[in-house]
């Protein structure tokens, strides 16, 4: 059965704006608030991090948030407790990010089942291989409708790639490059050659790019070569400087990387995938 993922690439097939924050910073209270002003304001796919003590894919920007999300309390648990009723009036694809240790710990039948009850449509677990996957993991996160999403790199073999591509469903995670999180001005030649050479796959699935968007430059890359974008590190950034304000973070954003600031319409619920802005 198709989900919110995969009807938004239905529905959109260019300059898809996903963004990713970490639950429970700045402030512990502040995770539903923040995933509405991101619908209310255009975008298209929210990726919601799960704070972990050693986020190895992670830059020094979503450490310390992850940090403080920890320092404030935040937890799996506490996560799902916060995204119960999201589904009440948010309607775009949402993900959870985390590593596997603490999705582990909470038990991944468990974790499926809460993501099945809270309307999570997809997770993704950066340090979960894809044989281990298969072997222990698909079985169980297909049965519950969960979208495992899982990363490539410059680093990943075709072969790889083309497994990766049969065996899941939802869209690929392609990372720019095989550094961490956190912006870059812009993509030298080699990156812009792995974007071009997996474009040339003809892969079944949709591709979105992540690691290091931050302006229109990078912005622009992404989309010209995949379904479109990730952006991580500047949002947080943002959100930080703006003191919590996502709609001011994601409206300064939007600028930044040359997409015109959506103006919510409040009379409508938050964004379903013919309010957002096209």
């Amino acid at each position: 059965m198709k989900n919110r993922i995969q009807k938004l690439f239905e529905n959109k097939s260019g300059h898809i704006l996903s963004i990713y924050f970490c639950a429970g910073c700045p402030t512990l209270e502040n995770t539903t608030r923040v995933i509405r002003a991101l619908a209310q304001n255009g975008v298209d796919m929210i990726e919601i991090g799960i704070p972990f003590s050693d986020p190895m894919a992670d830059g020094i920007v979503i450490q310390e948030a992850a940090t403080q999300a920890l320092r404030n309390g935040m937890t799996l648990h506490l996560l799902f407790e916060q995204l119960k009723d999201i589904r009440q009036d948010v309607h775009i694809p949402l993900i959870l990010m985390g590593y596997l240790n603490p999705i582990m710990q909470f038990g991944f039948e468990a974790f499926c089942r809460k993501c099945t009850e809270c309307g999570i449509d997809g997770v993704i677990i950066p340090d979960l291989p894809f044989r281990e996957y298969e072997e222990n993991y698909k079985a169980t996160a297909d049965s519950y409708g969960i979208r495992i999403i899982m990363l490539i790199t410059p680093e990943t073999s075709e072969a790889r790639i083309r497994e990766i591509d049969a065996h899941t469903d939802g869209f690929i995670y392609m990372v720019s490059s095989a550094a961490t999180t956190g912006a870059q001005k812009d993509f030298d030649k080699a990156k812009q050659d792995y974007f071009r050479k997996v474009q040339a796959m003809n892969l079944r699935n949709p591709r979105m790019i992540g690691f290091g968007i931050s302006n229109r430059q990078t912005f622009e890359a992404a989309c010209a070569n995949a379904a479109g974008a990730i952006i991580g590190s500047r949002f947080v950034s943002l959100l930080n400087e703006k003191q919590g304000d996502a709609g001011a973070a994601i409206r300064t954003l939007k600028e930044e990387i040359g997409e015109i600031p959506h103006q919510p319409n409040r009379d409508s619920p938050a964004a379903s995938y013919h309010s957002v802005e096209r």
